[in-house]
């Protein structure tokens, strides 16, 4: 049979990290044992109240039929009362506030529900690069904007508008930054808050990241004018160790949010309500949770740093997040060369970071999500005298 597949992705590749994660399990099964200090994935468990929520809720025999295409009230309502206590921002539980089944699904439910072909959105080079598939795949053009570290990986708004902005409908933001880790100053959201209301533009701020070696979490709701124009999409997976759970929301005014609905109520029938009562939980946890979590961030960091200066790497000085981000030596062919002798000569596993765009070429990550044994056999392997 000659079964072709659908146009759309003829312009997207496989996720990287998919092909590469079956690269690394093939060396694995040759008994390479690869240390793989790529992913962010938290390798620790959640709190063990999230886990007994979700253990009490799943025994009860009412929990299991199809949930409210809203997400349940106490789940919106535990969001509300996060966002409130933790970022002052306050959202309406009932019509600002739609439970994802994960962040990652939301920047598509967002694209598909607002891109028509041809429209333009603007991405940021280097950046997560799901937002560049998303839109492509719902039809639209990706204009990449740039961040270096000669402006501290922000935005230069004048530049952006200089370059022409002509079809332009979204744009995608993400601070703490992946994959630089860089922390939001004070005026980055009020610059991109006026940027989006002067040019019509939806502002898309994705903010998983916030909690994660970082004092002061911060959410660009807050900016004065943002909730006219912009989409804020959050997440358990960092926060609370919550990767393979897929629960994450989506914030904004009545309208933005009415309007995805329309497309994700075509695309699921909710998330389990066990898993969201147990979501719940975990939003009602202390400011103690986020300290322990990253207590032991801390103490990887300072093994990772050697790891990188073992090969002449500059990590940036200010980073939060789940990351390293580091620029390779000068007599370096490239980020993928540089990475792929790692891997073969060592067995440890970092991400290039021109998978993340062109401005990441010169640059590495490298990801806490892995104990501090491993690390240290990491840097003992890469040739650190810890």
């Amino acid at each position: 049979m000659n079964i072709q597949t659908a146009a759309r992705l003829e312009s997207v590749k496989e996720y990287y990290f998919s092909t590469k994660l079956r690269e690394i399990e093939e060396l694995n099964k040759q008994g390479k044992d690869i240390i793989n200090l790529g992913i962010g994935s938290p390798d620790v468990p959640p709190h063990h109240s999230i886990i007994s929520e979700l253990a009490v809720q799943a025994e009860k025999p009412n929990t299991h039929a199809y949930q409210s295409y809203r997400g349940a009230a106490q789940l919106r309502e535990a969001f509300a009362a996060w966002y409130k206590k933790f970022y002052n921002v306050q959202l309406s539980a009932a019509d600002e506030i739609l439970p994802l089944i994960g962040s990652k699904e939301g920047i598509m439910h967002i694209c598909m529900t607002y891109l028509n072909p041809g429209d333009k959105v603007l991405v940021p080079n280097p950046g997560y690069p799901t937002y560049r598939s998303a839109v492509t795949l719902a039809g639209g053009e990706c204009v990449e904007y740039n961040l270096t570290d000669s402006t501290n990986w922000f935005p230069d708004f004048a530049e952006i508008e200089a370059a022409g902005l002509e079809g332009v409908k979204l744009m995608w933001m993400n601070y703490p930054h992946m994959p630089t880790g860089t922390l939001p100053n004070d005026s980055v959201f009020s610059e991109a808050v006026t940027f989006a209301r002067k040019h019509n533009i939806l502002l898309c701020h994705d903010n998983p990241y916030s909690f994660i070696l970082n004092e002061s979490p911060v959410s660009i709701l807050a900016t004065p004018g943002a909730m006219e124009c912009t989409l804020e999409l959050n997440s358990l997976s960092k926060s609370h160790n919550m990767a393979g759970w897929r629960i994450g929301m989506l914030a904004g005014n009545r309208e933005r949010i009415n309007e995805v609905i329309r497309f994700k109520s075509n695309m699921d029938s909710g998330m389990f309500l066990p898993m969201q009562l147990a979501a719940a939980k975990a939003l009602s946890l202390d400011a103690d949770w986020y300290d322990t979590v990253n207590e032991e961030y801390r103490r990887r960091k300072l093994i990772a740093r050697k790891i990188l200066a073992a090969r002449s790497c500059t990590p940036e000085e200010k980073q939060a997040g789940l990351f390293i981000w580091a620029k390779i030596p000068d007599n370096q062919i490239d980020c993928y060369t540089f990475t792929d002798e790692i891997l073969q000569k060592a067995r440890v596993f970092l991400t290039p970071g021109g998978i993340f765009g062109s401005n990441g070429q010169r640059y590495i990550r490298l990801s806490l999500c892995t104990p501090l044994p491993r690390l240290q056999e990491a840097a003992e392997r890469i040739g650190y005298n810890l």
